[in-house]
């Protein structure tokens, strides 16, 4: 059975954050499904100015519960979590997929959203520079390192850091795979 991996994102979205390990996941034999806050598009940021467009395939009140996912991805940018930490849907969305013990893979800002649905407090985690002092007054062990694994959760810092963040996630659903399997023989 194919796994799904639910991308939430609104507009101001890193572009590379989001397309490059949308791409690594599908590429692995992922089916992902991107959610926002409205139907449409939403628009990436590429560096210094707008990017390019990804479709919404469904939004946060299409979402009544998250059993149908097997991993959320957060990518980041400063615009895109930071609008979606102040939607409460999203944020309970962000909870549900920790309550049921899921893979959350935040790169970037997106960090704030694990923040915001609190769910760092003793946890180790890295983020973009300018939001660690944030993941600390939440109670978080910051690092510098390109990802980070700490039970459910992992994060990483930048672009630079895509290859090491998808692997991690690539990584840890196999290992979800296995430990299903397993409970369910």
């Amino acid at each position: 059975m194919t796994k799904r991996i639910m991308i939430l994102a609104t507009n101001g979205f890193e572009q590379s954050e989001l397309m490059k390990p949308k791409a690594n996941l599908e590429d692995a034999g992922f089916e992902t499904t991107v959610v926002s806050l409205e139907k449409g598009e939403i628009k990436g940021w590429d560096q210094k100015d707008w990017g390019d467009s990804v479709t919404v395939e469904k939004t946060v009140d299409e979402i009544s519960d998250c059993s149908g996912y097997d991993a959320l991805l957060l990518p980041g940018g400063q615009m895109n979590p930071d609008i979606l930490r102040m939607n409460e849907r999203a944020i309970a969305i962000v909870r549900e997929f920790d309550m049921a013990g899921k893979p959350i893979a935040a790169i970037c800002h997106a960090p704030w959203l694990l923040a915001e649905a609190d769910l760092i407090k003793g946890k180790t985690v890295t983020a973009w520079p300018s939001i660690r002092t944030d993941l600390k007054n939440a109670g978080a062990n910051v690092v510098d390192k390109e990802a980070v694994v700490d039970g459910n959760l992992i994060t990483s810092r930048n672009p630079n850091d895509i290859p090491a963040f998808s692997k991690a996630l690539i990584e840890m659903l196999g290992e979800t795979v296995e430990k299903r399997e397993l409970e369910s023989a």
